[in-house]
């Protein structure tokens, strides 16, 4: 007997819920049938694979921790297949699950969306905002199709296929109702320490980019507030309550912001990326191209704000 896919499905809702009740409730099917299937499984893998009977409910054994994250892959690809045999017959129109960064969200994202939802309106889209290290962990695991990620100097995921988008500076945001933190349009990262500085959670990119080049400066920042998603800190700058270190892409539509670059200046690459194993759908092939056109024809058109440069052009 083959192990199938309703089995793998069990166990992920198994191990989601840590309890049988509560995971045959989400399968939607009677506890007794979770049991026994989970039964087949283990017998069919060879080991047990759930801790029964614990204070702590239901907790995997180690050959469980070993499956699990095959499972979640498995089932993510077969509901990739049956999204994209539907989408090739006719039956609908696709699902593209897209990842981004809170910074690419605010700059450049929101308008991409629109402008697919009205070429496309019958597409499904599903928006995750995170950093880039977890989407890039979900786009692996199969529960993204595509996602607008950080570059990491060490390079991306080798099970990962990825297109260069952008070139972005980052610069110091101040607010600008209050004087320029530099009169020259510029600063360094010594003189940026001598201001207080907003920082988002940990898990953004800028913020490691930040904290890198302050210890490589030899300085150690003053935090006037740690933590919040990028919009928070946008808005606290804009309060006043320190300066922050910011994608150049986020200084657009935020007349409160004022922008002063950094020297030496310190960039990131933005890429698309999607797993290699997989051919793109229809659907996801449709929101590369109009992301493409997008950033090309703001680009063009000048509307693209600060040091920012398109490297990838539609094909």
């Amino acid at each position: 007997m083959a192990v199938t896919l309703t089995q793998l499905a069990y166990l992920v809702a198994l191990a989601d819920a840590r309890s049988f009740t509560r995971a045959a409730d989400v399968a939607g099917v009677a506890q007794p049938t979770l049991s026994r299937q989970l039964r087949v499984l283990e017998d069919e893998l060879g080991a047990p694979l759930v801790q029964r009977g614990g204070r702590e409910g239901v907790t995997l054994t180690p050959a469980g921790e070993v499956v699990l994250p095959l499972a979640r892959r498995m089932l993510a690809d077969a509901e990739r297949a049956r999204t994209g045999v539907a989408e090739l017959i006719g039956l609908r129109s696709g699902r593209v699950r897209v990842g981004a960064t809170p910074s690419l969200c605010i700059g450049v994202l929101a308008d991409v969306l629109r402008v697919f939802h009205d070429r496309y309106p019958d597409v499904r889209l599903e928006l995750v905002e995170s950093g880039s290290q977890p989407l890039v962990r979900s786009l692996v695991r199969g529960e993204l199709d595509v996602a607008l990620v950080i570059v990491p100097s060490t390079g991306v995921d080798p099970a990962l296929h990825t297109t260069p988008l952008l070139r972005e500076r980052l610069s110091v945001a101040s607010p600008s109702s209050e004087r320029a933190p530099s009169s020259r349009g510029s600063m360094t990262v010594h003189e940026l320490a001598r201001r207080p500085l907003v920082v988002p959670r940990l898990g953004y990119d800028v913020r490691e980019a930040t904290l890198r080049a302050y210890a490589d400066a030899g300085e150690t920042p003053r935090f006037a507030v740690e933590g919040g998603e990028m919009d928070a800190v946008l808005r606290l700058v804009e309060a006043g309550t320190g300066v922050a270190v910011v994608p150049d892409l986020v200084f657009a539509g935020r007349p409160r912001l004022r922008r002063t670059v950094l020297t030496p200046p310190l960039y990131q690459t933005v890429a698309l990326a999607r797993r290699a194993d997989l051919v793109p759908t229809h659907a996801m092939s449709a929101f590369r191209d109009t992301l493409l056109s997008f950033l090309a024809a703001l680009s063009a058109g000048d509307g693209l704000p600060g040091d920012v440069q398109v490297l990838r052009r539609p094909d």
